[in-house]
């Protein structure tokens, strides 16, 4: 008889158990949804950089009775009033809560996320990998990187009209830029800023970022395809000229005054957007372009991933706020991608047929996915056209107009 209990209480000490507790069948979901992402990033090849380590921090983070991930919320005076996975205590409302404090593993990785540092690592790093080129040599490429923000802003009011605050819904618009280290900032500012309930926003709205940035190659095809003629998809655009070293020098320089003048809080993102760029077009310090644009980069794209990934836990996750979150971060980078094929079509008119359309479809700021999209679409109508480089002019545009978009939010709410 005591073996049986002995057995029987080992089993219920298991995580096994715990998925048929107390809601561990969320956990369980959430476990299925990380292997769902994993096998995208692995098998399906969808961005899996940054897919590998969001899918396994979700999975560690939802793995009962492993504390890598421990979020306690705080009241004003410094009382703990949540469990270690933030769910309010009796006796306590979120109202209350005034910031989170992490610990474990994922926990004191979480802070670079917290306090904006991977965001603009990363940024620094997509400039010393980034050739603005193609920017400089058609600067008119620039209006169809603005045109595809009107997402961001069609997303806001979208959220606004469904109830949630102002915090909330500049949080929640940010993903129809298609730019994950600028979601992740403006999110983790606003929603500390909206405070209570509004925290537990930054799990849905980062991974519904990254989620949609990786889906990029399955989402926009069908769209250029719905927004274009087959005789649009086959222009051929003109070789862009040489761009000279001065030029590539100054730009950075003159982009990171203008922008940081007009929408000061643009300054992080734009600046080391701008100072990694630089760092690359000089030429004269190859070593810091290799760390930033390799170790640092990457260093900072895994901490961001498992920290992001284990902060969906499936109950505070599996939320209908979460699914509404989902919604409309697919209808913003869908808007996006839209208006953007628009600005390409009204180009295409103005010039007499010299611009390709489907280039306005790489003005979100999913950098080189979207611009890869088009070169693969321009082939599949002609395989003697050439569109990447053209398209890589509205794709950086659509980096540095995300970050405009978010200082411009930032701005007017903060």
């Amino acid at each position: 008889m005591k073996i049986i209990e002995l057995i029987s209480s080992f089993l219920e000490s298991t995580g096994i158990a715990a998925f048929f507790q107390n809601g561990g069948w969320m956990n369980l979901i959430m476990i299925l949804i990380g292997f769902l992402f994993m096998f995208l990033a692995i098998k399906k090849g969808f961005e899996p950089y940054l897919l590998i380590p969001i899918s396994f921090g979700i999975i560690l983070s939802n793995l009962p009775g492993v504390d890598v991930f421990i979020k306690e919320g705080v009241d004003a005076l410094g009382n703990i009033i949540t469990d270690s996975h933030g769910a309010i205590l009796e006796g306590h409302n979120l109202s209350e809560i005034v910031d989170y404090r992490y610990s474990g593993l994922l926990g004191y990785l979480y802070y670079g996320v917290k306090y904006e540092i991977y965001p603009c690592l990363i940024f620094l790093g997509i400039g010393a990998t980034t050739d603005f080129g193609p920017l400089i040599a058609n600067k008119k490429t620039m209006i169809l990187g603005a045109a595809a923000q009107v997402g961001i802003f069609v997303a806001f009011f979208g959220a606004l009209l469904l109830g949630f605050n102002f915090y909330e819904a500049g949080s929640i618009g940010i993903i129809g830029g298609a730019d994950g280290p600028t979601a992740i900032l403006v999110s983790s500012l606003f929603l500390s800023k909206s405070g209570g309930a509004s925290m537990n926003y930054q799990a849905p709205i980062a991974l519904a970022a990254y989620s949609y940035m990786a889906l990029v190659p399955v989402i926009f095809p069908w769209i250029i395809r719905l927004m274009t003629t087959k005789k649009e998809r086959m222009i051929h655009m003109e070789q862009l000229r040489d761009v000279s070293k001065k030029e590539k020098i100054l730009f950075p320089i003159i982009v990171t005054l203008v922008v940081c003048l007009i929408v000061p809080a643009a300054t992080p993102l734009i600046g080391c957007l701008m100072l990694g760029n630089l760092i690359k077009e000089t030429g004269i310090v190859p070593n810091l372009v290799h760390v930033v644009s390799n170790a640092l980069l990457y260093i900072c794209t895994i901490g961001l991933g498992l920290s992001v990934g284990a902060t969906a836990y499936g109950p505070g996750f599996l939320t209908l706020e979460t699914l509404l979150i989902f919604g409309l971060g697919i209808l913003a980078f869908m808007i996006a991608a839209i208006f953007g094929l628009l600005g390409g079509k009204l180009m295409c008119v103005l010039t007499h047929g010299k611009v390709n359309p489907m280039i306005g479809a790489a003005g979100v700021s999913a950098v080189p996915m979207a611009a890869r999209v088009v070169q693969k679409e321009g082939q599949r109508e002609d395989p003697s056209n050439f569109l990447l480089m053209h398209a890589m002019g509205p794709n950086v545009a659509g980096v540095i107009g995300s970050a405009i978009a978010a200082g411009i939010l930032m701005s007017i709410f903060l």
